[in-house]
């Protein structure tokens, strides 16, 4: 491994520890439960199985091949290894995060659509799928998330959690956030005795998703 390539790595493993304690910390997973993972070239670095977050050290560097062979490390990697290499060789994902954030949860044993409440939805490409139920790390959940991401960077998973995708950690991290705070939103916009939440069409989705495109600062503006 040259020297730059273990630098990558190791910024990689960083980042990787720093987005799964901030799930942690942020009250997205309990205990061990979630998993994080970034890309780089063609290695897939992913927390270890079993191992609470703010145990991870350098030295527990995990990594494997798009085939899920053992590269790095030699702790095992997380059951949801099929989860993570179906979204990388499926998309052009180079972060992954996996959650069990309460709302969200919750919402995935309510309806097989996130209903559209809110714009955030479209952050996320469109209405927000429900994948089938599947046992954790199975093909078969993996193969469920897939149809439900088609077109999508998010889904949640039947009576399970959430998946979101991105070009880096913080953009899976922040869709992951803004795909729980939408559950919440429903939740809460529903709860609400004889009134029943006013919803977005697909052509006012359509239209943010346009708008969207232009948002935040110009290239080269730091």
């Amino acid at each position: 491994m040259s020297g730059e390539w273990r630098d990558s790595i190791e910024r990689a493993w960083d980042a990787v520890v720093a987005t799964a304690r901030r799930t942690a910390s942020e009250g997205l997973v309990v205990g061990t439960s979630g998993n994080v993972s970034a890309r780089v070239g063609g290695t897939v670095l992913v927390t270890p199985s079993g191992v609470p977050y703010d145990r991870l050290r350098p030295e527990d560097l995990t990594g494997v091949d798009l085939e899920g062979n053992q590269v790095l490390g030699t702790m095992a990697p997380t059951s949801e290894l099929p989860l993570h290499l179906a979204v990388y060789r499926n998309t052009g994902a180079a972060a992954v995060v996996h959650t069990h954030a309460v709302h969200a949860t919750a919402v995935s044993a309510l309806v097989v659509e996130v209903p559209s409440v809110h714009y955030a939805a479209a952050m996320l490409g469109g209405p927000v799928r429900v994948a089938a139920y599947a046992r954790y790390g199975t093909d078969e959940l993996a193969e469920n998330m897939l149809t439900a991401l088609r077109d999508r960077t998010g889904c949640l998973l039947g009576n399970h959690g959430t998946v979101t995708y991105g070009a880096s950690l913080d953009e899976a991290y922040d869709r992951t956030a803004q795909l729980e705070w939408l559950c919440r939103l429903w939740l809460t916009a529903s709860s609400v005795p004889g009134r029943t939440p006013a919803l977005l069409t697909p052509e006012q989705l359509s239209d943010v998703g346009e708008a969207l495109k232009g948002y935040g600062q110009p290239r080269g503006n730091r």
